[in-house]
């Protein structure tokens, strides 16, 4: 019996772990979009900064780990073996979530998903109980600690009005202070700056790392006889009028003296501020239930009782959480933080939904963002008409020089450190405000809500791309409800398959999340490919129309390579009345067609991207889009006409129409492949002769079927429905290769001018 639970404990250590890769590939955004996205410091001497900060704040997160034992749910009510299904319930859900929301870029709360699945996990745990003793349900009170529960909820909800809020106010109020020329300001508008920022974070670092360190109740004679805890919450206007007038004078003296630039020194201790918040609040949502289970099991075998009768009251002491584990996660936080790709996909979303400049918008417009987009403007209506014009000038006159910049350059910061700043220090000051209130506050919803709040107040949100930003939020926003209520269902349901299987539900559980984790990292991978693709097809600066082409035929080469498998779906579900095939055609045309539409929205940026004495460049590359998407409508049209045809159970082709449909497809397919050549080949001239002279053998082929048809449909044919199904197919197969000619002659006079 031991050494099943003994087993248990190390399958959960192996979870911990996993949680905490993704975890850290989530929360990485918690602290760095702010510094990426202002481009101040290097992003090696920024992932240094961050590395210390999570190393300082995993040996300082001790206190908060008595949330995974006693915050949601009474121990006491629960055995042994009831409380290691709650914890294994809640890390197998925990890394399913969270690698869901990595592999899509989207960030999310691991402090509302730990949370959820505790309560999901002890709440039907507790009605299993309840059940079996033939108990009523209104007992489950004393089961879970509602009072505490619904204060983290509570707090985790509030958090994102309270942070939009006031990352938008403050962000305005310096705006106007401080305008889009702030490094212009007299040094000593920056040192104030400087002195209420540092100011804020070193409080913020003093509340977030002091009272996790074992001298923090050590009194001083220093301090009059009092421990440090006590003089920072009793001294507070002391501390900070203290630490102001130091922080002031230390950025006078930078600037004047050293010529430092203040905002960089704030964006590097904020950062660090934060990655120390993130290791210190949101560690718990990692290791504390893998610590808690082990400390369960540490007391059990002390205890000798059989698992299935002892009670679990030992976790509702404090237990301190051994330094060595600590440690441990830490190092394992940052081995993750440098290699994640995921985190990397993760912070993007981020810096693309508070990005200052015109930038291809990744969300898409839905109805409740045009709804609110068109409320603000109702209510901006309002206030510029009772608002002085006056006033209004002078805060246009503000804005003038940065709102929704237009000049497109990938290697620009997103925003500037001002608003960066600003990110930073409303983040810190809300998070150590939270943590001395001990809530478990969700550092993502803060920080991510915060750097909405100034992106809208510094009116990076302009009408080109509000609707596409609110989009943004209320899918982040709504995957954080999503987060709650998968964790919380799932975490109930994998507890009740442990609780009723046992060892064979663990099983195949562990078996579904290594599949998922798998698959979810091959969609991860595949559209990161595609993002490269893209950047790499917009990224064209300075080039010429030499490279443009040559850049171009490569893409164009990759959509005939779809062209060529699609088609050969559509004739392998049409002739063996397979209707597998030919919804993979249908759905390869789509893809397609998504493909060619983020192109076409992104010509802007293209053309804003390269030479602008290449105008050639531009109209080639217009051009060729034009084509490709004439290419696509035939193919789709063909796709739908024919997944129809078998979906409605239609009568199959004869034998001799599959024979000729079959050698149709063994033309254009060579004629697909020559192409795709031509195209990858780029200005090889004699690869183009090679398609050229298949132009009249596969027209003349087109016209023998169609002749064919028609004689077949006045002497034999006997199905309407068949007869128009392969006239159709003939003659929107004839428009895609005139089509595909026409790109092919476009595209080889342009290398011809070269």
């Amino acid at each position: 019996m031991e050494s099943y639970y003994l087993g248990l404990i190390l399958l959960l250590s192996l979870l911990a772990v996993g949680d905490l890769i993704v975890g850290v590939s989530n929360d990485a955004v918690n602290f760095l979009n702010s510094a990426i996205g202002s481009k101040a410091i290097s992003f090696r001497n920024l992932m240094i900064l961050a590395s210390i900060g999570i190393l300082c704040g995993a040996v300082f997160s001790s206190g908060m780990m008595e949330v995974a034992r006693k915050g949601i749910f009474n121990p006491s009510a629960f055995y042994f073996n009831e409380i290691i299904s709650i914890f294994l319930a809640v890390m197998m859900t925990d890394i399913l979530l969270l690698d869901f929301f990595n592999s899509f870029g989207m960030p999310t709360s691991t402090t509302v998903s730990i949370v959820f699945e505790l309560l999901g996990a002890a709440v039907i745990m507790s009605i299993i109980k309840i059940v079996d003793a033939g108990n009523d349900l209104s007992t489950l009170g004393s089961y879970i600690n509602t009072e505490k529960a619904a204060q983290i909820i509570l707090g985790i909800l509030l958090s994102v009005v309270i942070a939009f809020s006031i990352g938008a106010l403050v962000q305005w109020l310096a705006r106007m202070l401080w305008t889009y020329k702030f490094e212009q300001k007299s040094p000593l508008w920056s040192a104030l700056f400087g002195g209420v920022s540092l100011t804020a974070i070193t409080t913020f670092i003093l509340i977030k790392g002091i009272k996790g360190t074992p001298f923090a109740n050590t009194s001083f004679d220093l301090l009059g006889g009092q421990t440090i805890l006590s003089f920072l919450e009793g001294e507070t206007l002391v501390v900070n009028g203290s630490l102001f007038i130091f922080w002031f004078v230390f950025s006078w003296l930078i600037q004047g003296v050293l010529k430092i630039d203040i905002y960089k020194v704030i964006i590097g201790i904020g950062t660090f501020a934060l990655a120390l918040a993130f290791a210190g609040n949101d560690l718990v949502n990692f290791i504390g239930v893998p610590i808690a289970a082990f400390q369960s099991y540490e007391a059990w075998v002390s205890s000798g009782m059989h698992p299935d009768f002892y009670e679990m009251s030992a976790l509702a002491k404090k237990v301190p959480t051994p330094s060595s584990f600590l440690l441990l996660s830490g190092a394992i936080m940052i081995a993750t933080l440098w290699t994640s790709s995921k985190a990397r996909a993760v912070v993007k979303t981020s810096i693309d939904l508070s990005n200052q400049q015109n930038t291809r918008e990744r969300f898409k417009a839905n109805f409740v963002a045009r709804q609110l987009v068109n409320s603000a403007r109702f209510f901006n209506r309002a206030f510029v008409g009772i608002t002085p014009k006056s006033v209004l000038q002078k805060i246009d006159k503000t804005y003038a020089s940065g709102s929704e910049a237009t000049v497109i350059d990938p290697d620009a910061p997103a925003f500037d450190k001002l608003r960066a700043s600003i990110n930073l220090v409303v983040a810190a000051v809300l998070i150590s405000f939270a943590t001395s209130l001990k809530l478990p506050l969700s550092t993502t919803y803060v920080t991510f809500m915060v750097a909405m709040g100034s992106s809208l107040a510094d009116r990076a949100w302009g009408a080109d791309s509000a609707v596409y930003r609110v989009a943004g939020v209320i899918n982040v926003i709504g995957g954080w409800f999503f987060t709650a209520f998968s964790a919380f269902t799932l975490g109930g349901i994998v507890v009740f398959a442990i609780h009723k299987g046992g060892i064979w539900s663990i099983g195949t559980i562990l078996f579904v999340i290594v599949f998922l984790l798998l698959k979810n990292y091959q969609i991860h991978r595949n559209r990161k490919r595609k993002n490269v693709a893209y950047e790499r097809i917009l990224r064209l600066k300075n080039q010429n129309t030499t490279d443009v082409i040559r850049d171009s035929g490569h893409s164009i080469a990759a959509v005939m390579q779809t062209v060529m498998t699609t088609y050969g779906l559509m004739v392998r579900g049409l002739t063996n009345y397979d209707l597998a095939p030919l919804w993979s055609a249908k759905r390869e045309s789509r893809k397609l067609n998504r493909e060619l539409e983020e192109l076409r929205n992104g010509v802007f940026y293209f053309i804003r991207s390269i030479d602008t004495q290449e105008t050639k460049a531009a109209t080639f590359y217009v051009n060729q889009l034009g084509a490709l998407q004439d290419v696509n409508e035939d193919l789709y049209y063909l796709t739908k006409l024919t997944h129809l045809h078998v979906y409605n159970s239609h009568q199959k082709l004869s034998g001799e129409h599959v024979e000729n449909l079959l050698d149709l497809e063994e033309s254009l397919q060579r004629l697909l492949q020559e192409a795709k050549e031509a195209f990858a080949a780029g200005t090889d001239d004699s690869e183009y002769q090679d398609v050229f002279a298949l132009r009249a053998d596969i027209y003349k082929l087109l016209e023998e079927k169609i002749q064919w048809q028609i004689e077949q449909t006045a002497q034999f044919e006997s199905s309407p429905r068949n007869a128009s199904l392969y006239f159709n197919i003939l003659l929107k197969t004839k428009d895609l290769v005139r089509n595909q000619f026409e790109l092919i002659d476009t595209f080889y006079s342009s290398v011809q001018e070269r």
